[in-house]
């Protein structure tokens, strides 16, 4: 599964970590996050992540 980063802080977003503390488990791909995810450093909704690399 894909890397995402956060182009506004630089965050990334690992699918095999997730981001349980946001409710969001381990082996949960990017596109099935939930739309009103934002990023836990942030804030930054989901649309401003793009695919690492």
């Amino acid at each position: 599964m894909e890397k995402y980063v956060c182009e506004i802080c630089g965050y990334v977003y690992d699918p095999a970590v997730g981001d349980p503390e946001n409710g969001v488990e381990a082996g949960t791909a990017f596109a099935d996050v939930p739309a009103d995810w934002v990023c836990p450093i942030c804030g930054a909704g989901k649309d401003m992540f793009t695919p690492e690399g």
